[in-house]
């Protein structure tokens, strides 16, 4: 019988007392792609035909929850929301959607009405700047915020709707301005709170810091088990090791977009974070991300976002290899019929977990073993002149050989001299 024991053959660096944290449920999800995605200056805003397929993509991977818009921008949003809001009804969909509001009653006001029409509760997304550069910008105060603050969520109390509060650049925002902040949403009823590094600012450490005073502030309202939400963007790159670092100091659901899209650089990419909060032990442990793929796809397809060839996990060259030595470990891994060595032995992620597989490919640093593995699965007899053929056209070529290349190759080398 095949091994396919990982603590025989890996040592993994990366494994935790525990996973997830002691006492921690396992993380959740929020899909921003068809709101905060959208703001991307490069994006195609897909049809509501498109977008209703997107919604089944992100159900069909367990999104517990997605952003499915912001109402308050106008007759053509409350038109698109109230269409995803009646799919996900109609086909019992099972995931939470929630709507971006500015902190505003005039924006959750359509809100209220959307979610009455369709008879689905919506969890309203009242989000507000709150550090001192962008007060400065605005010729606010505090006062201002509470002002504000205070009578959209006495609207969501008056009309029972759910609280999700979000402070905007809440990584750039003073301990005491977060501290009254959210202190008043919390005393007043918010179910959620959202902590946002809506500018890429901050690193692990100060997502760690934050997320732990943000937990503090809630116990000392006496809100200890209340939803922390973590909103990370890309300016820096650090989208998908910011949201890990704040579910592991106490955040409860995180926010990414397909493919990182959004606004400047993007938000955390949904895909990437999947993988990893997977591969980390922090998803439940029958979340089936078979389907990645397809998401990513419907998402570059659809937003006419271009897809790199080195993106991880589901670019084109992720899981292949045309390099000799690499290649045939993995060509001695796939004849020995053991999945689990053939994607492991030379990736740091299993392809078969994401619904992938290993491509063995032919090209000027490919050896004969790549040539004889690539015609041997693709059907060919592996003698010796159809290899020496393929091989020789491979040395002499400036780039990998397409599938189409070695196809024409093999039956030439077939046809009667």
């Amino acid at each position: 019988m095949p091994r396919s024991h990982a603590d025989d053959l890996i040592y993994d660096w990366n494994v935790h007392e525990t996973a997830p944290p002691e006492g921690r449920a396992y993380a959740t999800v929020d899909d921003e792609t068809l709101r905060d995605g959208l703001q991307s200056a490069s994006v195609r805003h897909p049809k509501e035909e498109e977008m209703v397929e997107l919604l089944h993509h992100m159900a069909k991977l367990g999104m517990e929850a997605a952003d499915i818009g912001l109402p308050g921008a106008g007759p053509h949003v409350v038109k698109t929301v109230t269409r995803l809001a009646k799919e996900i009804r109609d086909q019992k969909l099972d995931i939470y959607p929630n709507c971006a509001a500015r902190t505003l009653v005039q924006d959750i006001e359509p809100i209220r009405k959307i979610s009455e029409e369709v008879g689905l509760e919506i969890e309203v997304a009242m989000f507000l700047g709150t550090s001192p550069i962008r007060l400065e910008v605005e010729g606010w105060d505090v006062d201002h915020l509470l002002r504000t603050a205070e009578a959209a969520l006495q609207y969501c109390v008056d009309h029972n709707m759910p609280i999700m509060f979000v402070t905007e650049d809440t990584t750039r925002t003073p301990p005491d301005v977060v501290r009254k902040i959210y202190g008043q949403a919390l005393d007043m009823g918010a179910q959620r709170i959202v902590v946002c590094d809506t500018c890429g600012h901050v690193t692990p450490d100060g997502t760690r810091a934050l997320i732990q005073f943000v937990r503090e502030v809630a116990k000392d309202h006496g809100k200890p088990d209340v939803q922390i939400d973590w909103h990370g963007h890309q300016d820096r790159g650090l989208g998908v090791i910011n949201s890990i670092a704040a579910y592991e100091a106490g955040a409860d659901r995180l926010h990414a977009a397909g493919l990182g899209v959004g606004e400047r650089a993007g938000n955390t990419p949904m895909d990437q974070l999947l993988v990893n909060l997977k591969l980390l032990g922090y998803l439940a442990p029958d979340r089936n991300l078979t389907d990645l793929m397809e998401y990513a796809q419907a998402v570059s397809k659809y937003l006419d976002v271009p897809l790199p060839f080195n993106y991880p996990v589901i670019g084109n060259d992720a899981f292949e290899t045309g390099t000799g030595v690499h290649a045939a470990a993995v060509i001695k891994a796939l004849k020995t019929g053991d999945t689990y060595l053939a994607n492991r032995v030379y990736s740091g992620v299993p392809a078969d977990e994401f619904g992938l597989e290993q491509k063995i490919s032919v090209g000027p640093m490919s050896g004969k073993s790549n040539v004889i593995y690539w015609l041997e699965h693709h059907g060919y007899e592996a003698n010796e002149s159809n290899v020496e053929l393929i091989f020789e056209a491979a040395k002499s070529s400036s780039r990998v050989l397409s599938d189409e290349d070695l196809h024409d190759l093999a039956k030439r080398s077939e046809q009667p001299a």
